[in-house]
């Protein structure tokens, strides 16, 4: 039966066996195709193989009887260079796809019409996707959440035709995507990120642009509008075919949707109506998470979801972790976990909420540093500097004279923030990194999970 096996007869390379390849070769097998995988490290072949996966060495494969390639978002295909498994089955004219395109195919192939909600952004997509997700459990919809956020894509289940998939989709992601239609889309924000897999401001913005290819009158697209880009991008859309949404996490938006004096607003009816309050939210502090629950706010009313269990879904939120994350309190020092702030525009985002802080940043810095950060360096008490970074950020925070101190690692930078804030108690100790941690450790997540740790080991404890 088709709706069975959506992929029978046909032969899928997987390329690339961590977080999503796996689980993705895994599900297309129980899909019914005929897969080869490979991935460059040993450790994830043997996984792989120990899972059932069967193996084939793509460097060496004959693509021209391939009928797809499922690359991991990470391993490029274009920019900054080809990876040569990607080069090869270009060069057949295989197409490159990603795993979100093949769950909509599966899902559509068993005859199911659930509906699909896309978020996208440079920041903050990971906290509205699971919050669009939580609101969904609250309104009592049958949904799945994941994608780039949590589980991978072809591990959610097949919904029936009442199911929504909440799907946080990367710029790795859409920029191979050519099947899937989302019912609502959501871009949140645009700032530089990725530009060496785009190439510049303008490919980064058109890979995130593309949730919205394939949309029809049904559809709806929500976009903030708090950055230029954003603007930009909605005055384009706002002929359709799709409905538009602008929201915002700061200004009133005629006909949109949005927050002021952290009132949540639904302006697009006649009258405006008061959806939720965020005052003292303890989940969603500061204006990018405004802009957050604008975004899943709207994305959840345009899929019907009734404005009461909006409320009810912003209310109980009970946030992410690495999202400024609250992991203790010491003698009046407060921490707390930003680890997702890979970026300065996510760390300005962390910083914008402390009249002052003892901030934590470093690792594998992103193009421009933290020279974007200037405005908001009079909050910093001190800084303690960590990673690869370290010696360009001093320089940075230097040439503004800000207090700051190279630590090189989280073991020590956490104690010496501590006896920092500890003398100006209450106050607030923040890792916000606005950097990568690939330089000590595997993801985020990792460097967040050290942090916790670190701080844990700090005495006397009392939890948070």
């Amino acid at each position: 039966m088709a709706g069975d096996a959506p992929f029978a007869g046909e032969t899928v390379a997987v390329m690339g066996l961590g977080r999503a390849g796996l689980p993705g070769a895994q599900a297309l097998m129980r899909l019914g195709a005929r897969v080869l995988a490979w991935d460059d490290s040993e450790p994830a072949r043997r996984q792989a193989a120990e899972a059932g996966v069967p193996l084939a060495d793509l460097a060496t494969a004959d693509f021209a009887a391939i009928d797809a390639l499922l690359l991991s978002p990470g391993i490029p295909h274009r920019l900054p260079a080809p990876h040569l498994v990607a080069a090869r089955a270009q060069a057949a004219g295989t197409p490159i796809v990603c795993d979100a395109d093949l769950l909509f195919r599966a899902v559509r192939a068993t005859g199911s019409a659930a509906r699909f909600a896309g978020v996208t952004g440079t920041n903050g997509k990971s906290t509205t996707t699971a919050l669009l997700g939580h609101i969904l459990a609250c309104a009592g919809r049958p949904h799945e959440t994941g994608g780039n956020l949590g589980t991978p894509a072809l591990a959610l289940k097949i919904l029936g035709s009442e199911g929504v998939y909440a799907l946080e989709m990367s710029s790795y992601m859409l920029e191979r995507i050519a099947r899937i239609r989302f019912d609502a889309a959501a871009m949140l924000n645009l700032s530089p990120d990725h530009l060496d897999r785009h190439g510049d401001m303008a490919g980064y913005a058109a890979a995130k642009r593309r949730i919205f290819d394939r949309q029809d009158r049904a559809c709806t697209a929500v976009i903030g509008i708090d950055d230029a880009v954003g603007r930009a991008m909605a005055d384009e859309l706002a002929a359709g075919p799709a409905a538009l949404i602008r929201i915002s996490g700061s200004t009133a938006v005629p006909g949109g949707v949005y927050v002021e004096n952290a009132r949540l607003i639904d302006a697009r009816g006649a009258f405006p109506q008061r959806i939720a309050s965020l005052v003292r939210h303890p989940t969603l502090p500061g204006s990018h998470n405004a802009q957050n629950a604008a975004a899943a706010a709207a994305l959840a009313l345009a899929l019907g979801i009734p404005a009461e269990d909006v409320a009810a879904g912003i209310a109980s939120f009970p946030g992410l972790p690495h999202r400024q994350e609250r992991v203790g309190e010491r003698e009046g020092v407060v921490f707390v976990n930003d680890s997702k702030a890979t970026n300065a525009d996510a760390a300005a985002r962390a910083l914008a909420c402390y009249p002052r802080v003892f901030w934590i940043a470093g690792g594998r810095a992103k193009e421009g540093g933290i020279a974007a950060l200037a405005p908001l360096f009079p909050r910093i008490a001190r800084a303690f500097l960590i990673g690869e970074s370290a010696p360009a950020f001093a320089a940075t925070l230097a040439a503004h004279g800000v207090a700051h101190e190279i630590a090189l690692t989280l073991d020590e930078a956490v104690p010496a923030a501590f006896a920092a804030a500890r003398a100006e108690a209450p106050s607030v100790v923040l890792l916000s990194p606005a950097a990568a941690s690939f330089d000590q450790f595997a993801n985020f997540e990792a460097r967040g999970a050290a942090f916790r740790a670190a701080v844990t080991r700090l005495k006397p404890e009392r939890a948070a």
